[in-house]
């Protein structure tokens, strides 16, 4: 039962998580991702290797006595955790001894047109879901999803999901090289989140050895499909591990006009301000023409 628990991993963003793998044996998805770091696999659209409820739990509360210190329970699987057959009895369960721990799904977001699955999910304490796609074509080709899963349900059911869901909601949009990052999906994708209004939406591209021959974009083009989107939206872009992009001098004027166009989070600012422009940014903090703001543990740089 010790691989349906894993880590602790130490998250900025979530805290100290403990992992729980509802696919420990092998990987069951309803995509079969270009940019999946586990190796190809049919898809399917139910788990045929269902650990029980009971040994999650034995497994869980063995790790949680172990680590008395985590955060976070993160639900996630070898696959999509949403396809697990008790996961509404399961978030119970957890939810019985989880104390003052926050729990968190992650998802590719295929199954929130059921209506069962959004109120499994609005158990939780927060659900990142993926959205890569705004087209079918895309969702075919990228995602590689199973019959029948179609990029409207996704998004329909999104939409009802946050009708029910007040707590926080992340969108996590994956960018691969020539063929989800044009403008007119990035469009469709902004539009769409729009209506949404997620908590938070975390962009970010293929950063581990993919399955499949694809390419990730440098951190200088996924800034820029970054700034492509509304202001008022909240985007996080999530930098790889080493930057391509070089420190450079802002004026104040430069920083505000880059305020005025997307919210900048601390990491942006890491990568993109030289030491004199840091300096600008906290005298323009200390000014009141900057305020900094938090979304569930990354801070963001935004006007007053």
């Amino acid at each position: 039962m010790s691989n349906i628990i894993f880590g602790p991993v130490l998250s900025r963003r979530f805290g100290k998580s403990l992992g729980i793998d509802l696919s420990p044996h092998k990987k069951q998805c309803n995509f079969d991702c270009l940019y999946c770091e586990l190796k190809p696999t049919p898809t399917m659209d139910k788990y045929d290797d269902v650990v029980s409820v009971d040994d999650i739990m034995k497994a869980l509360v063995s790790g949680l006595e172990q680590h008395k210190d985590i955060d976070v329970i993160t639900i996630t699987a070898n696959g999509e955790p949403t396809l697990y057959p008790y996961l509404s009895e399961l978030i119970g369960e957890i939810d019985a001894i989880k104390g003052e721990r926050t729990t968190l799904i992650l998802s590719n977001g295929s199954t929130i047109g059921d209506e069962g699955i959004r109120n499994a999910l609005a158990k939780l304490d927060m659900v990142k879901l993926s959205l890569d796609c705004a087209t079918d074509e895309c969702l075919k080709k990228l995602d590689r999803s199973h019959s029948g899963i179609n990029i409207n349900s996704i998004m329909e059911g999104m939409l009802e999901f946050k009708k029910i869901y007040t707590k926080p909601l992340i969108i996590e949009v994956l960018l691969v090289k020539n063929i989800n990052d044009n403008f007119e999906h990035i469009k469709a994708l902004n539009d769409f989140l729009l209506t949404l209004n997620p908590t938070r939406i975390d962009i970010g591209t293929i950063d581990r050895p993919p399955a499949y021959a694809v390419k990730p974009l440098s951190s200088v083009e996924l800034l820029d499909i970054a700034s492509r989107f509304d202001a008022t939206l909240p985007v996080y872009v999530v930098h790889r591990k080493s930057s391509d992009v070089r420190a450079e001098e802002y004026s104040d004027n430069e920083i505000l006009s880059t305020l005025s166009n997307r919210p900048l989070s601390s990491d942006d600012v890491e990568i993109l301000f030289n030491k004199q422009s840091k300096a600008r940014l906290e005298k323009l903090l200390s000014d009141g023409k900057v305020k900094n703001i938090e979304l569930y543990g990354v801070n963001f740089y935004i006007l007053s």
